[in-house]
């Protein structure tokens, strides 16, 4: 099992990044969250001249075999064709990277779909699909390492080629499954209270799905009363969720900000800060969506989401509406004028 070394930012520097906020030509503290924001930023780079260079933005696609059991009003089949369309630049996710200048890769780590010619779709695959948690644990451990070399693989390359924010988003039906799950049993949460309807279900499914899973977490209780994280990520997580995962510990350990999005994305950034806590410093989220016990999830990682915009398309959409909050933080710091070289009297 992979390693992780992250290193929480170094404090001492946090003094001279507050000196350089104070003193920009505004009222102490007039920016709000974007001094919040910047001060995170300064603290990663340990620089008081921090920069976003070369966004990138990883669109992992995965399928889950929890759902053949009917608890997602969407079939599996829309997962490929969601990633073929991806490739056409037709989605949503395609729309705000060209908008904002994120480099898109699209990732096929366990799509049920032959996709190796399709052109623009990268191939990770690990299977295709996961195991049905109702019965079985959705991956076995083998596989559960080589979803996160894969998701540390591709945080290198971001990395490599300059990039200082990464965010990650998914494509997988039926994944809010496990994301409740994980939400349930990492924050002591009534799983009853960490499911919704996921992309549209109606009372009647979603009282399927708790039923479903709540089949599923008994069976997995009882062959695991005291299992540990990777235990419990590798048992219900889908190949995209653990591959992002991956992503968001290598990068931290790059110290390149991890760009969070919605309810599945905080479920990943969830299971990642309880295999190192240490990667929440690297931690934006986004955005908090509408799905059911979202909020508690990011209360229970003590964030403050940028925006709530009732956005549940996933993809990592939400992350990257929030992006030019992020880039307002980082310009402020760098191009706003100080009191000093505006000879304008500090009052504070």
């Amino acid at each position: 099992m992979r390693q992780f070394h992250i290193q929480s930012p170094d404090e001492t520097f946090r003094p001279a990044v507050q000196e350089k906020i104070d003193n920009l030509n505004k009222p102490k503290g007039a920016l709000g969250e974007l001094e919040n924001l910047a001060m995170q930023v300064c603290l990663v780079q340990q620089t008081l001249t921090p920069s976003l260079a070369s966004p990138c933005h990883l669109l992992l696609g995965g399928d889950h075999g929890i759902e053949r059991e009917g608890v997602s009003v969407s079939p599996r089949e829309v997962t490929w064709q969601q990633m073929v369309n991806f490739t056409h630049g037709g989605g949503g996710v395609n729309l705000f990277c060209r908008q904002h200048g994120f480099r898109l890769y699209i990732v096929d780590v366990g799509v049920d779909h032959d996709l190796s010619g399709v052109a623009g779709i990268i191939d990770r695959k690990i299977a295709r699909g996961t195991r049905n948690f109702l019965y079985e644990a959705a991956m076995t451990e083998e596989e559960y390492d080589r979803a996160v070399d894969v998701g540390a693989a591709l945080a290198d390359e971001c990395a490599d080629g300059g990039c200082r924010v990464l965010c990650v988003g998914e494509m997988g039906i039926a994944n809010t499954s496990p994301s409740s799950i994980w939400m349930s049993l990492f924050c002591q949460i009534p799983l009853d209270e960490c499911i919704g309807a996921g992309a549209g279900l109606d009372a009647l499914g979603i009282r399927h799905k708790r039923e479903v899973l709540a089949q599923a977490v008994a069976r997995f209780q009882s062959q695991y009363p005291a299992a540990d994280v990777p235990t419990v990520v590798s048992y219900f997580g889908g190949y995209e969720m653990v591959t992002a995962i991956g992503a968001m510990l290598r990068a931290a350990e790059r110290k390149v900000i991890v760009l969070v999005d919605g309810f599945i994305m905080t479920a990943c950034a969830l299971a990642a800060c309880r295999l190192c806590p240490e990667v929440r410093h690297y931690m934006v989220f986004g955005h908090a969506g509408d799905e059911s016990g979202h909020r508690r999830m990011l209360d229970a990682l003590d964030a403050r989401p940028l925006l709530s915009l009732g956005i549940r398309l996933g993809e990592g959409t939400g992350a990257l509406c929030a992006f030019p909050i992020l880039d307002s933080a980082v310009r402020m710091v760098n191009e706003m004028n100080n009191f000093a070289n505006a000879k304008i009297t500090k009052y504070f």
